[in-house]
């Protein structure tokens, strides 16, 4: 029973694309799952990042892909501070973080779903 409900939440999100949560909420789930939280640092007039996000991230395959492996959080350089003492020299940057909040992997740029898949499935 469990499990569908989790197959029909899953499905329903990846309708809209990915569900982007605050840094501090993405904490808690992490305590909850303990997935790696996927941090997507953007600006609001990064071309790049709304190229990403309507190619990538608004796509209801990769969103689904995305929400089984990793906890997503946006922040947004125009008005949130960056969590971890991060530093990003150009937008969209990504970090990935693990349960003791250290960054295992950063990958700059914009990219398409296989690339942005294949730079991603091995974070474990």
């Amino acid at each position: 029973m469990n499990n569908l409900f989790l197959l029909l939440v899953l499905s329903i999100t990846s309708l809209w694309g990915v569900e982007f949560h605050s840094y501090e909420e993405a904490l808690k789930l992490q305590k909850k799952n303990n997935k790696i939280i996927m941090i997507d640092v953007m600006r609001s007039d990064c071309h790049y990042c709304i190229k990403m996000k309507k190619e990538v991230f608004d796509n209801p395959e990769m969103s689904a892909w995305i929400q089984k492996r990793f906890i997503p959080v946006e922040l947004n350089l125009d008005f949130d501070e960056l969590p971890l003492n991060l530093h990003v020299y150009f937008t969209p940057t990504f970090f990935f973080v693990d349960q003791n909040q250290k960054v295992i992997k950063k990958i700059p740029g914009s990219w398409n779903i296989q690339d942005f898949k294949d730079l991603t499935k091995n974070i474990k």
